[in-house]
């Protein structure tokens, strides 16, 4: 079975890591779709637009995993895809209990996020996690619709099936 090579910001990210960078008063670069590492902090960003405003959120695919048993009762695993348009918005919202992947597949879109000082961009080809103390809301600040397909774990107490 052929490998598939890993490419991308993986290098810097081990460079990083191991300190090779000398050390500046200037910030770190954000590797694509992340915080700056001296940005990271927590309650960084106020809550920003409430109310989803140029976005659809079409779910694709869901799977009641209650049959799992246990915690898993009443949870359901979604999959969806939301297009949202040049100075649309998909309103704050917490990860706290509802763990999910976003894949960009077109355009780009900036998050504003809980645990960062400053807005983050991200592009297509890119994916991001999101799960724990995170909240944030998103925005097309471009002039293309971006496209994102979201997978998400929704838990019982999700008071709609279409919580962005």
């Amino acid at each position: 079975m052929p490998r598939k090579l890993i490419s991308g910001n993986l290098p810097l990210t081990v460079a990083a890591t191991l300190g090779l960078f000398a050390s500046t008063s200037a910030a770190m670069p954000a590797f694509a779709g992340e915080c700056p590492t001296d940005q990271v902090t927590a309650r960084a960003m106020e809550p920003g637009a409430t109310a989803p405003q140029g976005v659809t959120d079409d779910v694709l695919a869901s799977i009641d995993l209650s049959s799992k048993g246990g915690d898993w009762k009443g949870n359901a695993l979604r999959f969806r895809k939301l297009v949202v348009q040049p100075g649309g918005v998909v309103p704050w919202h917490s990860h706290e209990a509802r763990p999910a992947n976003i894949l960009i597949v077109e355009g780009s879109i900036t998050e504003y996020r809980s645990t960062c000082k400053v807005p983050i961009e991200h592009k297509a080809g890119e994916v991001t996690a999101e799960f724990g103390g995170l909240a944030h809301w998103w925005k097309n600040n471009g002039s293309k619709p971006a496209v994102l397909y979201s997978a998400d774990i929704l838990p019982p107490m999700a008071e709609h099936a279409d919580t962005m």
